[in-house]
């Protein structure tokens, strides 16, 4: 028992953390984060850093352990939250790959909101929105985190797999405040060029798992088919 609760947990978490990873994508989103942190001192950039992984992370948990449950509450099945999740990943990881430039410009406007993040006054203010949401946990986060959250397969312990998907949040929102943390560190040592590498790269990978959470509800649909024809 013990150890199908290990390995359902280590099944969940390597399923996890690569799908959350690219699509939060920390290392691109520390260079927009260190344009919307300009002027502040390095002791408000840690703090403020501290504090959009912290949000980062609610989103994430509130999301995996109840977004499932509010959408089925709502008569949606997990099939077709699957199927929503994984395209809505796909379309998300393909237009990363052909114009990572036109992400970027809209991660920046959610980031700077016009200036606003910028000239807040006090940095806190702009810490849960934009900083958190949307800019660094968007909604394609939001409905990775409530697919891999409803995506325990039936013959595995739903706790252990809860944990593993949770653990992978951890590791990922920690990567984003090491990187918001060293934002400007990290501009100059990967500049522009080594950024969008790291990210298409990212991408790719996250249009692969896209497409593997959207086969997984298609998989259900035909399944419950061939359940209601025999």
């Amino acid at each position: 028992m013990q150890g199908s609760a290990i390995s359902s947990a280590t099944v969940a978490f390597l399923l996890a953390f690569p799908a959350l990873f690219s699509i939060v994508n920390p290392f691109g989103a520390s260079l927009i984060f260190a344009q919307a942190t300009a002027g502040r001192s390095q002791r408000e950039i840690l703090a403020l850093s501290r504090l959009v992984a912290f949000y980062s992370f609610m989103i994430i948990l509130i999301s995996v352990w109840l977004g499932g449950k509010v959408l089925v509450f709502f008569g949606i099945t997990v099939s077709a939250l699957r199927v929503a999740g994984g395209l809505v990943v796909a379309v998300r990881a393909w237009n990363l790959l052909q114009s990572p430039e036109t992400m970027e410009a809209k991660k920046e406007k959610q980031a700077l909101q016009g200036g606003k993040t910028v000239m807040a006054p006090n940095w806190s203010d702009s810490a849960f929105f934009p900083l958190a949401m949307p800019f660094t946990v968007g909604p394609g986060t939001i409905a990775v985190a409530i697919a891999l959250g409803s995506g325990c397969p039936p013959d595995q312990p739903f706790l252990p797999y809860e944990l593993g998907v949770t653990f992978a949040a951890v590791c990922v929102v920690a990567i984003v405040w090491v990187t918001y943390s060293s934002s400007e560190k990290l501009v100059s040592f990967l500049g522009v060029t080594g950024t969008r590498i790291v990210s298409r790269m990212a991408a790719l990978v996250l249009l692969c798992i896209g497409v593997q959470i959207l086969a997984a509800g298609v998989q259900g649909y035909a399944l419950q088919i061939w359940h209601a024809m025999k």
